[in-house]
C-alpha cells in the first residue's frame, strides 16, 4: 500500500479561513436581520427562503468536481443568515427562551456529529472528501451556526453584557482555543468545532452591535447597508487572500497506481 492525497472542496483551516468565517457569521446576523426584521417577513418565513437558498447552494457545493472558494463561503453564508432566523424562530416564536432554544440546538448538533462519526468513523475536516461526508459536514454547520445565534442573543440580551460585552467574552473564548492547539493536545478535531461555534456567536453579536437601535446598544447602521460593505470584504478577501483546498492522507493498493 501507499499514500495517496485526496483533495477536498472545503478549503484548509487557516488564519484567512477564520477571519472570513467571522465576517461571513457577521453578515448572517444582519442579513438574517435584514429580512426578518426590516422587511417585516417574520422568522418563520425568512427562515423557508433562506432553507431554501442553503439546501440549493448545498446541492451545487456537492455537485462541484473542485474547490471554489465563492461557492465554498456562499453556502457558509447560507447557513449563518438561515442560522439567524431559525435561532430567533426558536427563541422567541416557539416561545422557548434563549436557553430552551440553545438546549435543543445544542442537542440537535450533537446528534448530527454522532450520526456522522457512526456512519464514518471521524468527524475530522480532513475527511470531507465525499458527498456523503459533505452532506454531514454542512449539517453540523448548519446546527453549530444555528446554535452559536442563539448564544449569541443569550449573552449580550440577558447577561447585561451588551453586544460589546458579548464580543469580548466570545473572542476571549475563541483566544483560550488557540492557546490549546498551540500548547496542549487536545484533539484538534474537537478545538476545530470548537471555534467554528464559537465564531458564530461572535459574528452575531458584532452584527448586533452594528445594526441595532442605539437605545439597545446597538450603533444603528443600516441592516442592509452594513451587509452590503460585509459582503464587499467577504468578495475582496477571497479575491486576495489565497486559499487552496484542504487534503485527506489515504492509501491506494499498489496494484491498482
Amino acid at each position: 500500500m501507499k499514500q495517496y492525497v485526496q483533495q477536498s472542496k472545503v478549503p484548509e483551516v487557516t488564519l484567512v479561513f477564520w477571519f472570513i468565517k467571522i465576517l461571513a457569521t457577521t453578515l448572517g446576523e444582519t442579513g438574517g436581520d435584514a429580512v426578518s426584521m426590516s422587511l417585516n417577513l417574520g422568522y418563520a418565513i425568512s427562515s423557508f427562503i433562506f432553507i431554501g437558498i442553503f439546501v440549493v447552494a448545498v446541492i451545487a457545493q456537492i455537485s462541484a468536481k473542485t474547490f471554489h472558494p465563492l461557492l465554498y463561503w456562499f453556502v457558509v453564508i447560507a447557513t449563518t443568515t438561515a442560522g439567524t432566523t431559525m435561532a430567533d424562530f426558536a427563541d422567541r416564536s416557539l416561545g422557548i427562551g434563549y436557553p430552551g432554544g440553545a438546549s435543543l440546538l445544542f442537542l440537535l448538533l450533537m446528534a448530527s456529529l454522532a450520526v456522522w462519526y457512526w456512519s464514518t468513523g471521524s468527524i475530522s475536516v480532513s475527511t470531507v472528501v465525499s458527498p456523503k461526508v459533505e452532506t454531514f459536514y454542512w449539517v453540523s454547520i448548519l446546527f453549530s451556526q444555528t446554535l452559536g445565534t442563539a448564544l449569541g442573543d443569550w449573552m449580550a440580551d440577558t447577561n447585561g453584557l451588551g453586544y460589546e460585552g458579548g464580543a469580548l467574552v466570545f473572542s476571549v473564548g475563541l483566544a483560550v482555543i488557540g492557546a490549546a492547539y498551540f500548547w496542549t493536545n487536545i484533539s484538534r478535531t474537537a478545538l476545530f468545532w470548537a471555534a467554528f461555534i464559537l465564531t458564530r456567536p461572535l459574528g452575531a453579536t458584532l452584527g448586533d452591535l452594528l445594526d441595532k437601535p442605539l437605545a439597545n446598544g446597538g450603533l444603528a447602521f443600516s441592516r442592509f447597508y452594513a451587509t452590503a460593505i460585509l459582503a464587499a470584504v467577504i468578495l475582496a478577501c477571497i479575491a486576495f487572500l489565497p486559499q487552496r483546498a484542504g487534503s485527506h492522507a489515504g492509501e491506494l493498493d499498489a496494484t491498482r497506481s
